[in-house]
């Protein structure tokens, strides 16, 4: 069924609290309704009595989860409030995309931002990823000056599209076109 899907690469930006991860949820929701398999990594917040304590990746194909930054969490690397555990990114975060890459249709990686990108590992598994002719939807810090951050946004097959409080229902049905439009 989805063999048929042209390669388009999307890169959402918006600015912290802007709904990236939300927009691209309901972008795989809708892929999932077509029938197209969606794998890679999506990261969701910790939520502790009623609060944001940290958050953990998830690889989309398993659903197998890690906690990788939390308040709690002693590491050298360190993101605003929270300890960050890159080994949950070289290892999850890695094997989820490897497996997007063989066995999904289309590929998302969520939040390539600035806590992500402390990993060389992580970042080849990134730019590995982007190499593949297979379409992918990644969420994007808007403002991070980081060279792999600025080195995607400069490749000219991706598409940059920023979510704003506006065109945020929109945004996931106009991915979701141009993932499955090109393809007749």
């Amino acid at each position: 069924m989805a063999s048929h899907l042209a390669s388009v690469k999307i890169g959402i930006t918006g600015l912290p609290g802007s709904g990236k991860t939300e927009t691209l949820l309901r972008i795989i929701d809708l892929l999932e309704e077509e029938g197209i398999k969606v794998g890679g990594m999506i990261t969701e917040p910790i939520v502790e009595k009623q609060r944001r304590s940290g958050f953990q990746i998830v690889d989309w194909l398993t659903k197998e989860s890690m906690v990788f930054a939390h308040e709690g969490m002693k590491s050298r690397v360190r993101s605003g409030r929270y300890g960050v555990n890159l080994a949950a990114l070289e290892d999850l975060g890695i094997r989820a995309l490897a497996d997007a890459r063989q066995n999904a249709d289309v590929v998302v990686i969520d939040e390539v931002g600035k806590m992500e990108v402390e990993s060389e590992a992580f970042t080849k598994a990134v730019v590995d990823t982007l190499d593949q002719d297979k379409s992918i939807i990644m969420t994007l810090h808007k403002k991070s000056r980081n060279p792999l951050l600025q080195d995607i946004r400069r490749r000219d097959e991706l598409r940059l599209l920023e979510v704003t409080p506006v065109n945020k229902n929109l945004l996931a049905f106009k991915i979701v076109k141009l993932l499955t439009e090109r393809t007749h």
